[in-house]
């Protein structure tokens, strides 16, 4: 499918036709990536998409505990009620 490369503004763009949008799950934010024959463009990630499965590997494979077991330091005990 052809399209064309349109002004908008001080930048330019082009139109993506709606049957592309639908079938690429493209939304309101993307990645774009050069290529060597042209310019990717990919749905953006989001910043911590997948967490939670890792969590749960984690957590199934007991390899979520703590690195640092020492989280008030000695001033905090002395000086603070808890």
């Amino acid at each position: 499918m052809k399209t064309q490369i349109v002004t908008i503004g001080n930048s330019q763009g082009i139109r993506i036709p709606k049957i592309l949008l639908e079938q690429s799950s493209l939304n309101s934010e993307v990645e774009l990536e050069v290529c060597n024959d042209g310019i990717l463009i990919r749905p953006a990630k989001r910043t911590r998409d997948g967490w939670d499965a890792e969590f749960k590997l984690m957590s199934e494979s007991d390899d979520d505990e703590l690195l640092d077991d020492d989280l008030h330091p000695a001033f905090d005990r002395k000086k603070w009620q808890w």
